[in-house]
């Protein structure tokens, strides 16, 4: 499949400008260009499952452990962490790039905390999906300390689902008739 954009292998800050340079353009002269719906649709599955195409595969999820499922199916809760870190992760490095900050390697590592009591509906006090998210960078680099706070700060910043997590989005539920 060709594209446009930038893909695998290693991109400097010029090809990183040249790339979104004429897209900050057109959607600053045209601000409602840069609004796209992206979509997502889960297929019921066999027993308590639903399947997901994640544009690679078929991703399938299922009940975790702690709340009955035998763990051979993906939980909800590790693939939002999952996005979050690989959202984080991919917004770093181009953070990174923009700044011209070297970045070896490095590890994002997302966690939640769940009281599972809620979701099963044992007390109704406890809260349903996370109280806490961590995300934490573990990088080798050699940038100072003030290049490494305004990298993290950055992508905090800029990391769509970081943000949409900690500034939830107006949500609408509904059925077809």
């Amino acid at each position: 499949m060709a594209s446009d954009g930038i893909g695998a292998g290693a991109v400097d800050r010029d090809e990183l400008r040249a790339v979104q340079g004429p897209l900050k353009e057109r959607y600053s002269a045209d601000p409602e260009s840069a609004t796209v719906t992206l979509r997502a649709t889960g297929t019921l599955g066999a027993g308590i499952t639903c399947s997901v195409a994640t544009g690679r595969a078929i991703a399938e999820a299922g009940l975790h452990p702690a709340t009955g499922g035998d763990g051979s199916f993906l939980c909800s809760g590790d693939m939002l962490l999952e996005a979050l870190a690989a959202c984080a992760g991919v917004t770093l490095r181009s953070v990174a790039t923009s700044l011209e900050i070297p970045v070896r390697s490095g590890r994002v590592t997302a966690e939640g905390d769940l009281d599972f009591r809620g979701t099963l509906a044992v007390a109704k006090d406890a809260p349903v999906g996370f109280s806490a998210i961590r995300l934490r960078f573990d990088l080798d680099c050699d940038a100072t300390e003030e290049q490494l706070d305004t990298l993290v700060r950055l992508t905090e910043r800029y990391c769509v689902v970081l943000q949409t997590i900690a500034n939830a989005p107006s949500i609408e539920v509904a059925r077809s008739a």
